[in-house]
């Protein structure tokens, strides 16, 4: 359970003010069917995080326990710098809006998830845990936190949310898992 919990929160806050989280106020703002919308983040983050676990799994099996704690550490330290660099996404990103509101939503969060944050996240805490079905959970269930609310409240949200303190927080919590990781302290991170 704690490969899920921990993804979870881990990928709620790093989703805020993400670029798919502007991607889902753009759809949002489009298309005007919250639903649909929802159901192709869902899916979409499914199938993602689904196959980036299925590589961090890969990942845990090949590498040594001592080279993963390095290059988890490392990867956690590099997220904490990453997500303090804010995104942007531009309306051109879901053109495919002739397809209607499932499948753009489907379509373009899939790709735009391609080597974002939350994916290499997902990867790392897959690495981690060795857990393909509770990360993959997990992170989705982050998402689905962090962007159903930006679907359903669309633009109010993103102007309310204080992006900065949002971004220090996840930034902290990854340093201080990079930190871990390194160390190799406690039982979070003993492999």
């Amino acid at each position: 359970m704690e490969a899920l919990f921990l993804s979870t929160g881990i990928v709620a806050i790093a989703e805020i003010g993400d670029k798919t989280q502007l991607l889902a106020l753009v759809l949002a703002a489009r298309f005007r069917k919250p639903l649909p919308i929802i159901l192709g983040i869902l899916v979409a983050t499914l199938a993602n995080h689904g196959l980036a676990a299925w590589v961090g799994t890969l990942v845990a099996d090949w590498l040594g326990a001592d080279t993963l704690r390095w290059v988890l550490g490392l990867s956690f330290l590099g997220m904490a710098v990453w997500i303090l660099i804010p995104d942007k996404v531009d309306e051109e990103t879901a053109t495919v809006s002739r397809f209607g509101p499932f499948v753009t939503t489907l379509v373009s969060f899939f790709l735009l998830e391609i080597g974002d944050k939350t994916q290499i996240a997902t990867i790392a805490l897959a690495a981690r845990f060795d857990d393909l079905l509770l990360v993959t959970l997990g992170t989705t269930l982050g998402m689905m936190i962090a962007n159903v609310p930006a679907v359903l409240l669309g633009h109010v949200a993103a102007t309310k949310i204080p992006m900065p303190l949002v971004h220090g927080l996840a930034a902290l919590i990854f340093a201080v898992l990079g930190v871990l990781a390194l160390a190799n302290a406690g039982d979070l991170f003993s492999l």
